[in-house]
């Protein structure tokens, strides 16, 4: 059976590399909804653009009869959830926005394929008997760990930014939906991702964007800030076999165990850059500490053994071969930054 596939924030950055991932070479009809603010752009799907299983839609999460009527128009059995508010920075300043996103335009899509693919509480309808909805977030919700310690599927929620409250309450509602529905759906938490086509304002773009250009590369606080970094498309093949095999009701996290800190992040780009595109001083020279983040966590670090054992998953890059792969990349296209 040929599957219709939902993936919404398809444009941005996570979700067109996983709709490159899975378009290419399948029998399903892959539909692509993207609100194309700045952090989505057509331009990272080109590649896939005219493949016949290939439909963009614009549109926005939030808007209850758009989703709605799509749901009813294309019939879809699967939907991969990727569009979110996703920058802390942001959340602090602008917090409404995460709020309507995350949590509300959430509620949209799973209140729609709950009407499509059910007749009530515990009951699909027989062509939706392999419907699945995947959710993906984030390990933020977990809060912050000190030097020692993993988060596991099990660890409390403790989110401490506006972000990860926004997509902690979408969690709780996609699990709520499983506990009183019966409906078919699964999260995915992951830890920080990087690759091509990540946008500018995020931390690895921003070092190689503000080094290349001669600027001061800004690191927060004094640089000991901890997180696990995972390839983009590691996390993308993470998330297929989840939305394939994984079991119904659960939550799968998908991080790269390369925990690095944010100094020895800039630190290894800038000496990088010094060997690819050589600059008359040290790039190093240019990182600058600036004010902390408030509510800046301290540590992220995700135990994968679950994804691992029960999928067979696991990440094929570390953290240096992957940033590697990651600044060729940028420095082939100078314009994504």
């Amino acid at each position: 059976m040929k599957n219709k596939i939902l993936i919404t924030g398809g444009a941005g950055f996570i979700g067109s590399n996983f709709v490159k991932l899975i378009v290419k070479n399948s029998e399903d009809q892959i539909f692509v909804l993207d609100k194309l603010t700045y952090a989505g752009n057509l331009k990272n799907l080109e590649a896939v653009s005219n493949l016949p299983n290939y439909n963009f839609i614009k549109g926005d999460i939030c808007d209850k009869e758009l989703i709605e009527s799509i749901f009813e128009e294309h019939q879809f059995n699967k939907v991969v959830h990727f569009a979110a508010e996703s920058h802390v920075d942001n959340s602090i300043t602008s917090p409404s926005a995460f709020i309507q996103t995350n949590i509300v335009g959430t509620f949209n899509l799973l209140h729609s394929a709950y009407y499509l693919w059910m007749t009530g509480p515990n009951h699909l309808k027989k062509e939706f008997e392999s419907a699945r909805f995947l959710h993906i977030s984030t390990d933020e919700v977990y809060g912050t760990l000190g030097e020692t310690g993993l988060f596991t599927e099990n660890t409390a929620y403790a989110p401490n930014s506006p972000y990860s409250a926004s997509k902690a309450s979408s969690d709780f509602l996609v699990r709520s939906y499983f506990h009183t529905y019966g409906m078919p759906v699964v999260t995915t938490n992951c830890s920080n991702n990087y690759g091509a086509y990540q946008h500018k304002e995020k931390l690895i773009p921003t070092i190689i964007r503000k080094a290349l250009s001669g600027q001061s590369i800004p690191i927060y606080g004094n640089g000991k800030n901890v997180r696990d970094w995972i390839y983009v498309i590691d996390h993308c093949k993470g998330i297929q076999l989840v939305l394939e095999k994984g079991r119904l009701g659960e939550t799968y996290n998908i991080g790269g165990r390369n925990e690095r800190e944010n100094l020895y992040i800039a630190h290894t780009i800038c000496n990088l850059l010094d060997k690819l595109a050589p600059s008359e001083t040290p790039y190093g020279e240019q990182i600058n500490f600036v004010q902390d983040r408030a509510g800046h966590d301290f540590r992220y670090a995700i135990d994968a053994d679950k994804i691992e054992n029960e999928l067979g998953w696991k990440a094929e890059e570390n953290f240096e071969s992957g940033i590697l792969k990651t600044i060729d990349w940028y420095l082939k296209n100078k314009n994504q930054l």
